[in-house]
């Protein structure tokens, strides 16, 4: 197996194994130093040092899998890796070619569009390989991103949502009220544990899906009478256990409903939307709604409230002082006997 660090005593080591079938080395040795980074990089400068040696060089078995624990080994994020390490297994890096990840991405996530196979596959394969690159233990790997939808999808709001509710089944109905009214995330939704209500208090934890840190949402009285009518299901709140499993019956009740067909992250989108276009500062929004900066909730959800009357506002200045109304309030409360008691 590729080396591995790991720590005795406050001091780092590795061990593992090194080389090809039949030619094989296994290495046990201290790294004395107690810095975790320090450490990564000794080992991989280790493996590379044996195979510096060898006609092959180390990307005749550098797989994906060791590739992976070094990339892990230095402290790197391995959010979303999981999935594809398991789907790459022992494929050697050599072999992983631009094609070849852009069919993993597809195979993974066949119903995601382009910014999430970006995001979810695309940016940790290149991250891991890129890494071993650096390390001269392969070459390096460029694949062209998926192009990314920028149509501006239309926000829910609240009168959209109710309608909604009217026509949808109690978990669905109450599921949409809470996007539009926390902002959370499809996944964030069905991810909700009875657990992580406390009614009482009117909050609710979500478990941020893209940023894996968790946020407090406050819950207007609206949704607290909502989630209190509602029996766990699957042992969620909603009842659904992925978001694909809600297509149905979201369909369905857009459909009874006869309301312009909306997905649920409109939802989600007309919290932010709704927010800006009531004078929230960004930052707050995007602090709101467990968005990384407020750079991205102004990209993503600050659209043009297209309405060509709004030029009127610059019609609209403050009085000049000789036309301003006399400020009679104190004369006004003397009268009235405010000061003279």
């Amino acid at each position: 197996m590729p080396l591995e660090i790991y720590r005795r005593a406050g001091i780092w080591h590795c061990r593992g194994t090194v080389g090809p079938n039949g030619r094989r080395k296994r290495i046990r040795q201290s790294l004395h130093t107690k810095d975790k980074d320090t450490a990564a990089r000794q080992a991989t400068e280790i493996e590379k040092k044996y195979w510096d040696g060898h006609f092959d060089g180390p990307a005749a078995i550098l797989t994906f899998a060791a590739a992976a624990r070094m990339y892990r080994n230095a402290g790197k994020s391995d959010q979303f890796l999981a999935p594809i390490e398991k789907y790459l297994g022992v494929t050697l890096v050599k072999d992983i070619t631009e094609g070849s990840v852009q069919e993993m991405a597809k195979d993974l996530y066949p119903n995601c569009g382009g910014a999430s196979l970006n995001r979810m596959v695309l940016v940790p394969t290149k991250a891991v390989i890129n890494h071993a690159a650096s390390r001269k233990l392969c070459s390096r790997l460029e694949v062209k991103p998926y192009e990314v939808d920028t149509r501006v999808r239309e926000p829910a709001t609240l009168e959209w949502v109710e309608k909604f509710m009217a026509e949808a089944g109690p978990h669905i109905g109450a599921m949409a009220l809470f996007m539009f009214l926390t902002g959370a995330r499809v996944g964030e939704a069905v991810a909700l544990l009875p657990d992580d209500l406390n009614l009482q208090e009117a909050t609710a934890l979500i478990r941020q899906t893209k940023t894996r840190a968790e946020r407090s949402s406050h819950l207007p009285v609206p949704l607290v009478v909502a989630l209190a009518n509602l029996q766990p299901v699957n042992g969620r709140v909603f009842g659904y256990v992925k978001p694909a499993n809600l297509r149905s019956a979201w369909d369905g009740a857009v459909a009874r409903a006869k309301i312009k067909h909306l997905s649920p992250h409109c939802c989600r989108h007309g919290f932010a939307t709704g927010l800006l276009r009531a004078g929230v500062d960004v930052v707050t929004v995007a602090w709101l709604g467990g968005w990384k900066s407020a750079k991205q909730v102004l990209a993503t959800y600050g659209h043009a409230n297209k309405d060509p009357k709004l030029i009127e506002l610059l019609l609209r200045r403050a009085a000049s002082p000789v036309t301003q109304p006399k400020d009679t309030t104190q004369e006004t409360l003397t009268n009235t006997g405010t000061y003279g008691n």
